[in-house]
């Protein structure tokens, strides 16, 4: 078999450049290691099995990001049962690579999911809002919206009143 190319990488190569973006996405909504790692296979697998064409690698971690967030609604849907983090065994602790993104990630986690994910997009994954509205098929003023009132929610958590 040949080896399918997706925005000029093989599979191997967007797993190893793309891992820790998706197990991102993945743990921050689902919270349960063993759920999360299943929904990043079913990620990589889709990848694989559906083989779509990209137009760059930007269109590529876009649509994994979108493909993990429906993997992670479709396991809370078909389960309905999220282990909180506070029930977490030590050995299902939840990990974030030492980045900027290790300071807010546990804060994510506590948001609801539509506040969640555009946060995680703007400030972990570094998209625009209108890059953020295109990969959750929003309107860019949603999007704004929604991180106005992330970042509000976000400061109650933080207990901070001061701005950015």
């Amino acid at each position: 078999m040949a080896e399918e190319l997706f925005a000029g990488l093989s599979y191997e190569q967007v797993v190893q450049k793309y891992y820790q973006t998706v197990a991102s996405v993945c743990v921050m909504h689902i919270k349960s290691r063993h759920d999360a790692e299943d929904c990043f296979q079913n990620t990589f697998l889709k990848l694989y099995q559906k083989s779509p064409d990209f137009n760059s690698e930007s269109h590529l971690k876009a649509w994994l990001i979108r493909v993990a967030m429906n993997e992670c609604a479709n396991l809370r849907r078909k389960n309905r049962f999220t282990v909180s983090l506070t029930y977490v065994d030590s050995d299902d602790a939840i990990s974030f690579p030492d980045n900027d993104s290790d300071d807010i990630s546990w804060a994510l986690v506590q948001l609801e999911p539509k506040y969640r994910d555009v946060l995680y997009l703007k400030y972990c994954e570094q998209y625009k809002s209108h890059e953020i509205a295109e990969i959750l098929g929003k309107s860019d003023n949603t999007v704004r919206t929604l991180i106005k009132r992330g970042k509000e929610k976000l400061k109650k958590i933080y207990g901070g009143d001061d701005d950015e």
